[in-house]
């Protein structure tokens, strides 16, 4: 079989490593041994799983800057960012360990006098994770650490560009005292998910994060299996500003927000709705940042702008711009690639975008702005719903009680008042429409693939 995963240094475009696709006997053994890992791993107690998972906590924590390395030289993070990104897995996998025991709490019901009810949860069994590029740490935590708590086992695909830091954290597991089939990373191809694992009885579910082509065909197999799926299928998230004292500080603070991960998140701020009075103002004010924001010398630190993922993501990300000024958008800043080869692309500021403009309704995902210019709040509502998208919104204001009425509005599984983004461990990230089913991080993390079994006593 032909080598999938390569680490490619996106700055340069240079392969840096290759890892062989695992044979079909190979994710056979993987499966068995997930499987029969289950039967041991589920029987530890709650506070045996929470005690190796607050190790799992520290050793992130420890290798930090080793592990940052990792996953620039994977996806062209920088190294400030991805410490960052390690520091939030390790302040995952602690929530998690120091709550599982309260969240699998048995869940008494009213019932009749004569008896006694309570909801017991229970892990299912072995599970599946196909995870994205763009947070190689963060994504598999939020996954593993709540079905990791529970008693599940895990098989992991990573991303094709990511088989370094997979196999890091399958040693991170095995380093704090996991047995070794409770986490299993796998180099599998798309054809042996559909064809192997989905159909195999010994798997009991899908979690994926990425694209909605990825998810729609996944979540079409795992159907036709009878498996649970839990998706975050990216979104186009609004950012209404109704009013401010500081045009340029709240430009400011949504052009930081919009170029973390140089664009990359599917929880990113991509559509700028801003009322007609501050319109003008906030444009020039994020054009000029747009402007400024060039990339170091490759391999430096401290660089304002990384490369996207890949030659392939800038190339992609460039034809949207493109596309979309040739229908009619003005472009007010950017729009190509950097020369001297690599990943990078010159961040876009777009204005103008209308209804059937390829970047109305297509995730931008890379360095994007688009602002649009709104008269109301009943217009603002209108454009931040006018998406197939519904995984977070932001709306700020001076009066909190204008945000709130407009907030409350917005189909979306996750609304920020005066506030750009709130990814924490203990907040429960997910959207709606076709941004996906199912939550992560939180309490809610660890009822997706549960037994929320009946247990019914008559006295």
């Amino acid at each position: 079989m032909t080598t999938m995963y390569r680490v490619t240094d996106p700055a340069t475009g240079q392969v840096a490593e290759e890892f062989p696709t695992a044979t079909d006997a190979e994710i056979l053994a993987a499966l068995d041994r997930s499987a029969t890992t289950f039967d041991e791993w589920s029987r530890t107690t709650v506070a045996e799983r929470a005690a190796l998972l607050t190790r799992v906590s520290e050793i992130y924590a420890e290798r930090a800057e080793e592990l940052a390395e990792v996953i620039k030289l994977e996806m062209g993070k920088s190294v400030p960012e991805g410490k960052g990104e390690v520091q939030l897995c390790s302040m995952i996998y602690k929530y998690f360990a120091d709550n599982a025991e309260a969240f699998m709490a048995d869940e008494p019901l009213r019932g009749p006098k004569d008896a006694t009810a309570m909801i017991r949860r229970k892990p299912v069994g072995s599970l599946l994770g196909i995870m994205p590029w763009n947070f190689p740490y963060y994504q598999v935590a939020r996954f593993a650490a709540p079905n990791l708590a529970l008693g599940n086992t895990i098989l992991l695909k990573h991303a094709p560009q990511c088989p370094r830091s997979a196999q890091i954290m399958e040693e991170i597991f095995i380093e704090a005292g996991l047995p070794a089939g409770a986490y299993i990373n796998i180099y599998a191809s798309n054809e042996q998910v559909a064809d192997i694992i989905l159909p195999d009885p010994r798997n009991h579910g899908v979690s994926l994060t990425g694209s909605e082509r990825a998810g729609a065909a996944v979540a079409a197999e795992a159907g036709k299996n009878l498996k649970k799926v839990v998706l975050e299928l990216g979104g186009s998230d609004p950012y209404i500003l109704l009013d401010t004292d500081d045009v340029q500080e709240s430009a400011k603070t949504f052009f930081t927000t919009r170029m973390g991960n140089t664009g990359q998140a599917c929880n990113s701020p991509k559509r700028m709705i801003v009322m007609a009075d501050i319109y003008d103002d906030f444009v020039s004010s994020i054009t000029e940042a747009a402007k400024k924001n060039t990339p170091a010398v490759p391999g430096e630190e401290g660089s304002r702008l990384s490369p996207l993922s890949s030659v392939a993501a800038a190339d992609r990300f460039v034809e949207q711009v493109q596309d979309t000024v040739s229908e009619g958008a003005t472009l007010l800043a950017g729009g190509k690639k950097y020369d001297g080869g690599g990943a990078y692309v010159e961040p876009v500021v777009l204005a103008d975008v209308q209804k059937g403009m390829r970047g109305y309704y297509e995730e931008l995902f890379g360095p994007a702005v688009i602002v649009y210019k709104v008269s109301s709040e009943e217009e603002a509502v209108e454009l931040a719903n006018d998406t197939p998208f519904g995984l977070g919104a932001a709306v700020f204001s001076t009066d909190i009680a204008r945000a709130e009425r407009v907030g409350d509005q917005i189909d979306s599984g996750m609304v920020f008042l005066n506030a750009p983004e709130g990814t924490r461990e203990y907040l429960p990230f997910g959207g709606v429409k076709r941004s996906g089913v199912g939550r992560e991080l939180g309490p809610l993390a660890m009822d997706e693939f549960v037994n929320k079994q009946l247990v019914y006593k008559q006295d």
